[in-house]
């Protein structure tokens, strides 16, 4: 790209309505699967460490890329002390908790996540300005009882919005603008922009890497999942074990009204994504009343999913 990589930069974004999780995360165990394809929520993996985000209109992001030198710690207060300063100048009384939170009077309105590369530092982080937060709680709304996983989980704090406690109020644009001038000394700082071929090869990326089922579910630590419903021909309960995005292991139990044994069945699944349009159409075509008695296929899809 026609930028120096030896330079020092700041960046400010925003995403359309999108879940994004650790890079050390279960997608399945952060994301309502069923809220995020209904609403064509976006689910992202990102590069960084850290607990899922909600991000919308509503929301700011910011990003320093920096040189770190051997030896230099990589302290998420010496980039999140700028935000917290122009925010206090704003009249916000913000301050840095824990490790890589920022918190107005016990609300979290930023999240922060690093990443090294080489002698390379990212730090990012969300800023809530004026979130759709009941989007977010449906969202983000897991229920943690059936997945039991090796990923890291986030921890789900009580969030507010920068908005409610301005003294003064503005619109997003007009908040991004002051944060820009502020954290790039007063427009002093270079601004850079990319050029058509930057954009495409950016855009390649993503569409090889970044959007692909591979990278958002297949990098998911294995997990367990377990789940069970009564309905009018009986009680059906499964467990699977997925390994990258892969069912390994399925067993299907319940008072349902078999005729044979139902581990054929449950082999119907083995190697398969576990995805519901991927798993309705292997089952779609299959006869299920010998195994499940009057379970029906969207009855089974309900227990699966």
């Amino acid at each position: 790209m026609n930028i120096d990589v030896g330079e020092d930069y700041f960046i400010l974004w925003q995403n359309e309505p999108s879940v994004i999780i650790g890079k050390n995360q279960n997608a399945l165990q952060e994301i309502n699967k069923e809220c995020v394809e209904k609403n064509n929520i976006k689910v992202v993996r990102r590069i960084s460490g850290g607990g899922a985000v909600y991000h919308d209109l509503g929301n700011l992001n910011f990003t320093f890329i920096t040189q770190i030198k051997n030896g230099e710690k990589t302290d998420f207060s010496t980039y999140a002390e700028p935000i917290v300063k122009a925010l206090k100048d704003l009249g916000v009384d913000a301050m840095l908790m824990g490790r890589n939170d920022l918190i107005v009077m016990d609300k979290k309105v930023s999240g922060n996540a690093q990443r090294l590369y080489r002698k390379k530092l990212m730090q990012h982080g969300t800023l809530l300005f004026d979130l759709n937060i009941e989007d977010m709680v449906h969202a983000l709304d897991v229920s943690m009882d059936k997945i039991e996983s090796k990923g890291i989980k986030s921890i789900r704090s009580r969030v507010g919005n920068i908005r409610e406690f301005l003294k003064e109020d503005m619109t997003i644009d007009r908040f991004k603008e002051i944060l820009q001038r502020k954290l790039s000394d007063d427009y002093r700082s270079e601004e850079i922009l990319l050029k058509p071929k930057d954009i495409k090869a950016i855009e390649e990326r993503v569409k090889n890497k970044f959007a692909t089922w591979e990278w958002t579910y297949g990098k998911s630590p294995p997990f367990n999942y377990k789940a069970e419903k009564r309905f009018k021909g009986g009680k059906i309960g499964v467990f699977l074990h997925i390994k990258e995005g892969i069912i390994q292991e399925c067993k299907f139990y319940g008072d349902y009204l078999a005729l044979i044994d139902t581990e054929p069945a449950a082999a119907f699944l083995f190697g398969l994504r576990y995805d519901k349009e991927i798993i309705r159409e292997a089952l779609v075509g299959k006869n299920l009343y010998p195994y499940f008695g009057d379970i029906t296929l969207n009855e089974m899809l309900e227990v699966l999913f």
